[in-house]
């Protein structure tokens, strides 16, 4: 039993780390890119294309360069571990976690809050 628990820890512990791999755009190859949730053959393609013109300086310079990578698009994939230069985008995370409530949470509503009382 308790191997079988250390196993699926293990499990966790590397897929997780494989889920958050961080990928800069200045440096990744196109199997890199794909790697990345959201980023797809076509988007790394245009990555690549504009970075074979120069290195993105940051997230600004990438989004407005690369087609289709507008402010949502880009905190997501930040979220997702792409990175400019070793930095996330700022806000990216905060963005992901006010967008929408947790998964299971319910808003209170003023009938539950009478049959509470």
């Amino acid at each position: 039993m308790i191997k079988q628990l250390m196993l699926a820890f293990a499990a966790l512990a590397a897929s997780a780390s494989f889920a958050f791999a961080q990928v800069d755009v200045n440096k990744a190859d196109a199997a890199a890119l794909d790697g990345v949730k959201g980023v797809g053959p076509s988007m790394s393609k245009a990555i690549l294309d504009e970075r074979a013109k120069g290195e993105f300086k940051d997230w600004a310079d990438l989004q407005k360069r690369v087609k289709g990578m507008g402010d949502k698009k880009a905190a997501k994939l930040s979220e997702a571990g792409l990175q400019v230069n070793g930095k996330a985008k700022e806000g990216a995370a905060m963005a992901a976690k006010t967008d929408k409530p947790a998964k299971g949470a319910k808003e209170a509503k003023p009938a539950d809050a009478k049959a509470s009382m």
